[in-house]
């Protein structure tokens, strides 16, 4: 397999030009296009979700926008296909896709080869320079070092062209596996109006009358939730807006890092920017969905003697704990913000070659410690109504 692979190599180095092959990516994201893809990505698909729901959108009904974005991030193994019910042809990407992967192990050991045969060369140069020299001064056993410095000169000239040459056709193999792709991405996007034709005529032989609209809401399992004052909805409405935000920056994860999967992996163009970027993100997605977790009591909480007791017993134990929770989250708000107000101070910065700002990310503290504090408040207002019904 490895001959077969290593002839074909030889034969696309042979006929297509020295420069086919696949560029190296040198994108670095700019911090602006983060802070800002992290604000208006969740909007936009905010928007496009709650309109496909008015619309009363059937689940599962394929979309041409979503095939061309498909086509556009995820083409090079042929993900708009699988989309679109179309699998033959998407094998077609798998074959050359693998070849890129197998290519690019193969580049990074003649690689290996090519510096280790440099480094001989070198040497050989160096130690002929120097015993030249030596010759020239008249040093004892001057003259036989540098015949043998001579003598290894040629064999270390041609190894490193045979590594050379080696590097060279893997580069090509790799390029012309990255053509093949390009040129059937080009016949699909032309193509794809088509495929999108027929796949609706396919979803159209399975019928299916739900809809989005017709699905059932979730069912609320946060205690006393069906108490409402104006105070109280408010907060609710804002730690719901929060968290359905937030959770759209799961989505911008997979598009990072499929990028940065496909940059080091097929173009050896490792970013330094993508797994900062999200590591810091799911950091303050982690500390803005406190308040939403409260409204939706999904904290971890011990519950085993809590649940023996009667319910208004519930609800003075937890208007009493209560106080313990505010002591612990104004702790993190007035400590968080002493943290928040030393990053502006400074303009704070990572230490990486990214120096992506740290102080809007250090500004989570504060706002998730605010949004878990105004959601402590509501429930407090609802467990103090809760244990007046009882008592009336």
């Amino acid at each position: 397999m490895a001959d077969l692979i290593n002839l074909l190599a030889q034969w696309i180095h042979a006929i297509l030009p020295a420069f086919v092959r696949l560029p190296s990516l040198t994108f670095a994201l700019p911090h602006v296009a983060y802070w800002g893809g992290i604000i208006v990505f969740p909007l936009i698909a905010m928007y496009l979700v709650r309109r496909e729901m008015a619309h009363g959108a059937i689940p599962g009904k394929v979309a041409l926008p979503m095939a061309y974005m498909l086509w556009l991030v995820g083409g090079i193994v042929g993900l708009h296909r699988f989309y679109l019910r179309a699998p033959r042809l998407a094998f077609a990407y798998i074959v050359p896709f693998v070849g890129i992967l197998y290519g690019n192990e193969q580049i990074w050991t003649a690689r290996e080869g090519t510096s280790s045969a440099r480094h001989n060369l070198s040497g050989a140069e160096f130690d002929i320079e120097r015993f030249g020299k030596a010759v020239e001064k008249g040093l004892e056993g001057a003259t036989e070092k540098l015949a043998k410095a001579e003598q290894a000169l040629g064999p270390a000239q041609m190894k490193l062209a045979e590594t050379n040459q080696i590097l060279d056709q893997w580069q090509a193999f790799v390029g012309g596996m990255g053509l093949v792709i390009f040129v059937l991405l080009v016949i699909d996007a032309v193509l794809l109006p088509r495929l999108y034709r027929r796949c609706l005529d396919i979803e159209a032989r399975e019928p299916s009358d739900q809809k989005v609209s017709d699905l059932e809401p979730p069912t609320v399992t946060a205690p006393r939730r069906d108490i409402h004052n104006p105070v109280v909805d408010f907060i609710d409405w804002i730690n719901g807006w929060v968290g359905e935000f937030i959770a759209y920056w799961s989505v911008m994860a997979v598009f990072v890092y499929f990028y940065e999967v496909l940059a080091r992996y097929v173009f050896n163009s490792p970013t330094n920017w993508a797994h900062e970027g999200m590591f810091l993100m799911f950091g303050m997605q982690y500390l803005l969905a406190g308040g939403y977790a409260a409204r939706e009591d999904a904290h971890v909480r011990v519950d085993i003697i809590y649940e023996r007791l009667s319910e208004r017993a519930k609800a003075m134990t937890d208007i009493v704990t209560s106080i313990f929770f505010f002591i612990f989250t104004v702790t993190l708000l007035v400590t968080g913000t002493i943290f928040v107000l030393d990053a502006i101070s400074v303009w704070e910065v990572s230490f990486t070659e990214w120096s992506i700002q740290y102080w809007p990310v250090k500004c989570s503290i504060t706002i998730g410690a605010l949004l878990i504090i105004l959601q402590g408040v509501a429930k407090l207002i609802r467990d103090v109504i809760y244990f007046r019904q009882l008592g009336a």
